[in-house]
């Protein structure tokens, strides 16, 4: 890796900046809409139910595609998988539009919107392979947090800014068509202006037959290794209370007397304070040890937050600053799985797209697995009760990390054990 000049003492290597510049880009265009679509739809002839099962197949298809981008940029190589992705994220996109919304038939809308969904992941997780494969394993967790830094701040906040801008202006068709302009501009800078010359990393299949052997793999080697297994389910819990709050944390806080836009304000400063802490976090896992930053800081610090964010509100009342506070802390030990991407490669070195499958699809489940929790035991716990399982399973997370540890050779370039994280402090 490049350490000279500012790029490099940040941390990221020059040669592949313009990749991570290409997927904040990507990643507006595939975000600007996740704010108001749902309502958008269900003001224009869908039901909430038809609303509900559009996006319910689309986290279906995120789920898959995550799951094969590995194996895919392993394959075919990251350029490749990425180049399908872009395709797949275009075409769905133009059918969507011009057929989908227009006449507002879910026989149309669902397959393309889904198309769509297969899309985004094989762009921005392959590129996520490509960086496994070429950042020095003493720098991986750096690089990758400043994946996750493009990605978040591209899907979560800058695609959310873009659109109240451009919702007033352009309106909603416009808006939605505006999305190509960045996913063309975002993918010709991390494919085509990326000059990173070590991306063909993939593996040599002589047949097809070894070719889908090795796509198996994406599923098998979390039984070869669990410990790869392990880290899908830890994956899977990250982001799965994220994906729940939304369902069920915007009612419960205008119940205490918070207004939509203050809520909308605290929702925002989490995923802000998100996007900043997945570089802080990826460089502080390259010097405390990838499974003592999830560990401590991922597991128990989401553990205690999720808690504070029902019962600092329930205690203090609307309180705004207290409560933007407790969103922020969430946001950031949200971002302390980041070493995630680091560690769980670094178990199956010759394996590192297969293993990337499994993290992938961990990824990719959590936008389920977040609201069939909300929705399977509202009626019955309440919100107090979502909150405690939330909690439960960031706790669960924290306790499955004892379990994910690199072998006693790598241990010495990276002090994963609980002693070395004493010894640190």
């Amino acid at each position: 890796m490049n350490k000279g000049g500012i790029l490099g003492k940040l941390g990221m290597d020059s040669k592949m900046a313009l990749g991570y510049l290409g997927v904040l880009i990507f990643m507006m265009g595939d975000g600007l809409e996740l704010g108001w679509m749902s309502s958008y739809l269900t003001d224009n002839g869908l039901t909430v139910q038809q609303s509900a099962l559009l996006f319910s197949v689309y986290g279906f298809a995120v789920a898959i595609a995550a799951w094969l981008s590995g194996v895919l940029a392993e394959i075919l190589g990251p350029r490749k998988a990425m180049m399908i992705g872009v395709s797949m994220f275009v075409l769905g996109t133009v059918v969507f539009l011009t057929i989908g919304i227009p006449t507002m038939n879910l026989a149309v809308m669902i397959p393309t919107y889904s198309l769509r969904g297969l899309g985004y992941p094989l762009f921005a997780y392959s590129f996520l392979v490509w960086i496994t494969y070429y950042a020095p394993s003493e720098k991986l967790g750096t690089a990758v947090g400043w994946f996750w830094v493009a990605f978040a701040g591209g899907l979560n906040v800058l695609g959310a800014y873009y659109s109240s801008f451009a919702l007033p202006i352009l309106g909603e068709m416009k808006t939605l068509w505006s999305a190509l302009i960045f996913v063309a501009l975002g993918a010709t800078i991390a494919i085509l202006l990326n000059k990173e010359d070590k991306s063909n990393n993939n593996k040599k299949f002589e047949t097809k037959a070894e070719a889908l052997k090795y796509l198996a793999k994406g599923i098998t080697i979390a039984f070869e290794k669990p410990k790869v297994g392990l880290g899908g389910i830890v994956r899977t819990i990250n982001t799965a209370g994220a994906y729940g709050f939304v369902v069920f944390l915007p009612a419960y806080m205008m119940e205490i007397g918070f207004t939509r836009t203050e809520w909308l304000q605290i929702y925002g400063a989490l995923w802000s304070s998100n996007v900043i802490f997945n570089l802080i976090w990826g460089i502080v896992g390259d010097k405390l040890g990838w499974r003592n930053t999830i560990m401590w800081f991922g597991g128990i610090g989401c553990a205690i937050f999720t808690a504070g964010l029902y019962y600092v509100p329930f205690a203090l009342g609307p309180n705004y600053m207290a409560t933007t506070i407790i969103a922020i802390c969430f946001g950031a030990c949200l971002a302390a799985y980041v070493p995630l991407s680091a560690l769980i490669p670094s178990l199956a070195p010759e394996n590192k797209g297969a293993a990337m499958s499994i993290l992938n699809l961990g990824a990719g489940l959590s936008q389920f697995i977040g609201p069939v929790i909300v929705g399977t035991f509202i009626a019955s716990v309440g919100t107090v009760g979502i909150i405690w399982i939330f909690t439960g399973l960031y706790l669960f997370s924290s306790f499955l990390m004892i379990f994910v540890n690199l072998p006693k050779s790598e241990k010495e370039k990276h002090s994963t054990d609980i002693v070395d994280l004493k010894a640190a402090q």
